[in-house]
């Protein structure tokens, strides 16, 4: 029997061996635990390694909002500084969770930033 956070790694494994980012294209991945969600712009690129372009997590937030609000803020970060760094185009790279809820709403705020995917 397989537990959650296991059936999340395989799942996130084969997301991974089909998508990359780019630098024209960087991949846009998003970690969610219990209280907050995170988000970074990577490049892939092989020969320097992994590098963050951009990030935004919820962290930094005082204000109490609903934890599917307080995604779509950190969507619209996101887009904010991506757009700042000259990045419209990204692939979302959902890392193994449900494409629902909290991840949903982060997504649809960064579509809604100016963020393509």
């Amino acid at each position: 029997m397989t537990s959650k956070i296991e059936r999340r790694l395989k799942i996130k494994k084969g997301i991974r061996a089909k998508i990359s980012g780019s630098a024209a294209r960087p991949r846009m991945t998003v970690f969610r635990s219990n209280k907050q969600i995170y988000v970074q712009l990577i490049n892939d690129d092989m020969e320097k390694g992994a590098v963050t372009l951009a990030s935004a997590s919820s962290l930094g937030m005082t204000e109490k909002v609903a934890k599917k609000e307080q995604a779509a803020k950190v969507g619209e970060i996101i887009a904010k500084k991506a757009i700042e760094a000259g990045i419209t185009e990204v692939v979302f790279d959902r890392n193994g969770y449900l494409y629902h809820g909290r991840i949903k709403e982060l997504a649809d705020a960064a579509r809604k930033g100016g963020l393509k995917f």
